[in-house]
């Protein structure tokens, strides 16, 4: 009998705002600038969400967490997550790997990488070591390489228990 293996992927873009701070996997990492979004514009959390949804095929986070209804404004990120996590349990499946690149020119990502892969590994309740974070920049074209926000991609590789 061969294993039921699921594979997600999930993209998020979030622009700059004026601001003191982002949310980066679940770390509030002091930046010269905010995230305009809905929610706290968590460009990690918000990828692996819809990576997670997508394995599972649930949708997209928009169809969860929809920016028109005010419960989401200025909803932490994490919470999002739980609440993915939950449905993705309820089909039966749990989380392998997670692979997440964040696409941007600042913040970088290096200094608070260990704390990311953490704090992502603690809200999945998988080990650390089934947990990467790595960042690229985009070579200063286009709108990330003007530094006008930030984009974040996930994959995922789930297993039915």
């Amino acid at each position: 009998m061969t294993a039921d293996l699921r594979v997600g992927f999930g993209v998020d873009v979030h622009a700059f705002e004026v601001g003191d701070h982002v949310m980066l996997g679940g770390v509030r990492i002091a930046h010269d600038r905010g995230i305009k979004a809905h929610s706290d514009g968590d460009v990690l959390l918000h990828a692996l969400c819809d990576a997670l949804l997508g394995a599972t095929g649930l949708g997209d986070i928009g169809q969860h967490f929809p920016d028109s209804d005010p419960r989401w404004r200025g909803a932490d990120s994490a919470d999002l997550l739980r609440s993915v996590c939950e449905q993705v349990a309820a089909r039966g499946f749990k989380v392998i790997n997670v692979d997440m690149t964040l696409l941007a020119e600042a913040p970088k990502l290096a200094p608070h990488r260990a704390r990311i892969v953490t704090r992502v590994a603690e809200l999945l309740g998988i080990e650390a070591d089934r947990v990467n974070v790595k960042a690229t920049t985009t070579e200063k074209l286009g709108f990330l390489g003007r530094a006008e926000g930030l984009a974040a991609q996930a994959t995922v590789l789930l297993h039915r228990a």
